[in-house]
């Protein structure tokens, strides 16, 4: 592979603005990825593949180049010599890249490799969490399985295509996918392109959203002409699919406090063809009581670690503190006692979240059993998906139905 000045540059650029600055990686590298519109596909997965890889391995990298955060522009390159070093890519003849010890960082990598928290490159504090709520052979296999690089999936939008239509046309743009077992919606590119400027995204054909994700609907399975609320529906995703398997009959009411959360949400439904959702805002509790014993069906995909997702969202694990865990179970027990209120006698309801941790899963879920407002509720099915035995993200659903 040879390494281009300006990509390695624009790397370096984003790697300042994620630790540093603090920035979202997706945000950091939409913005970095428009610099120059001469960047073919391939300059822009080189940036953003490479930088993803180094936040992933920030911990393991620096230890290797014995450098600290915050990491000024010199250590940022030592970062990057390490990542190449590591791939055996030859480095060009740059100042940058003067007196690169390669055996060194062999060598270190071998020892350092050695220690779970830095070969698989986590903080100290969650290291001991996994270990303490899954057990070390449990916590190896996972940590294994989301240091590695998210797949692509695609669901269906089954109000304008199909999937099979929806494959032969991707083909005719030598975009190849395969179907997913298990899933009747779902497919998974064979090789990573931008779908996004695909004529049949912009008309609607389809969303990206992972194979687990896409669970989270068909457990819930509403009907058309129910009414369905998504308690916490961020940008839409599961919204979108309930409004599919729902075939744009009935109702769903998409519930979130982030205003410009369900502006996208709105986009996104009249892309996809969309007429049965309205979005209201939680600006107050009466937003929620306003709706209690209203809904057939009632999705609560709660605030989390998102340890789960952790592939697609490296970033995640450096900016997470041991507080924000015990606020946000809180949180989560808070949702689940106020919010089952929503659901009509006889109706059914799933608690989601994309962490693997039982004390934000099925702990939570025995917690409500056991309260007051869940004497009402009983638990039909729940399930875990672990990245290393499904190769996608990590979730967890519990369905319950209200007596």
């Amino acid at each position: 592979m040879r390494l281009h000045r300006n990509l390695v540059f624009a790397t370096i650029d984003s790697l300042h603005l994620i630790f540093n600055e603090k920035i979202q990686a997706d945000k950091v590298l939409k913005n970095t990825l428009k610099r120059d519109k001469r960047w073919g596909s391939r300059d822009r997965s080189f940036i953003a593949e490479t930088t993803y890889d180094i936040v992933r391995w920030k911990r393991l990298y620096a230890e290797i180049a014995e450098v600290k955060e915050p990491f000024d522009r010199e250590n940022l390159f030592r970062l990057f010599v390490v990542w190449a070093t590591l791939r055996g890519i030859k480095l060009p003849d740059w100042k940058q890249f003067e007196g690169t010890p390669t055996r060194k960082i062999k060598g270190s990598f071998d020892e350092l490799s050695k220690v779970r928290k830095i070969r698989e490159s986590i903080p100290d504090w969650l290291d001991e969490l996994g270990l303490k709520e899954l057990g070390k052979v449990r916590w190896e296999k996972e940590l294994k399985a989301l240091n590695q690089q998210a797949e692509v999936i695609l669901r269906v939008n089954t109000l304008k295509t199909s999937l099979e239509e929806l494959q032969n046309v991707l083909n005719d743009q030598d975009i190849s996918t395969e179907k997913i077992k298990g899933l009747s919606d779902a497919i998974m590119l064979k090789e990573r392109t931008n779908v996004f400027i695909t004529e049949q995204f912009k008309n609607g054909w389809f969303e990206v959203q992972d194979a687990s994700s896409q669970k989270v609907a068909e457990l819930l399975n509403p009907e058309p002409g129910m009414r369905v609320v998504d308690a916490c529906a961020g940008a839409g995703g599961k919204s979108l699919h309930l409004a599919t398997l729902m075939e744009n009959k009935g109702q769903i009411i998409a519930l979130d406090i982030y205003e410009n959360k369900l502006e996208e949400l709105k986009r996104r439904a009249r892309r996809n063809g969309i007429h049965n959702l309205e979005t209201r805002l939680i600006d107050s509790t009466k937003t929620i009581k306003k709706l209690y014993g209203k809904a057939d069906k009632l999705l609560i995909d709660a605030p989390c670690t998102g340890l789960g997702v952790l592939k697609r969202n490296p970033d995640a694990k450096w900016k997470l503190q041991p507080e924000f865990l015990d606020n946000i179970r809180a949180t989560q027990q808070e949702i689940l006692q106020s919010y089952s209120k929503i659901l009509k006698e006889g109706g059914e309801m799933v608690y989601a979240t994309c962490s693997i941790l039982p004390s934000e899963n099925e702990l939570q879920v025995k917690e409500f059993l056991s309260s007051e407002a869940g004497k009402e509720f009983k638990l039909q099915k729940e399930q875990t998906l672990y990245p290393s035995e499904t190769g996608f993200d990590g979730f967890y659903m519990a369905l319950l139905k209200k007596n």
